[in-house]
């Protein structure tokens, strides 16, 4: 028997799967990882929001939400790091200077950031 086979009239690409053809998932959307920043969220849907929870999970919306969200979590992080960075005057000087004393510093800074954004 063949992996795979087109049904002429319809035009869809079959798969073989054990003893039957199923529906190849070429044409299937990839599913976005929703990283740390989306798992949170998740969490507080289920746990605070279970009607919200229950209405993205049954409109096949959730991961889509929760990656959108987890995108916009990391982005706010980094441009946070940045901008507590600069105004706490940590430089690329300071790293050479004294690599222990920025470390630490740039530590607090993302400590920050996260609390910023929870």
């Amino acid at each position: 028997m063949e992996k795979y086979i087109t049904d002429e009239r319809t035009g869809l690409k079959y798969e073989l799967v054990g003893d039957y053809y199923l529906i190849a998932g070429d044409d299937e959307p990839e599913e976005r990882p929703i990283g740390i920043w989306g798992q949170r969220h998740l969490r507080y849907l289920k746990q605070h929001r279970k009607a919200v929870y229950a209405e993205l999970l049954t409109s096949g919306k959730l991961n889509d939400f929760l990656a959108d969200l987890n995108e916009q979590a990391e982005d706010m992080f980094f441009r946070l790091i940045k901008d507590f960075a600069e105004k706490d005057g940590i430089t690329e000087t300071l790293k050479a200077e004294n690599q222990m004393l920025w470390v630490q510093r740039m530590n607090v800074v993302r400590e920050k950031a996260v609390e910023t954004i929870y």
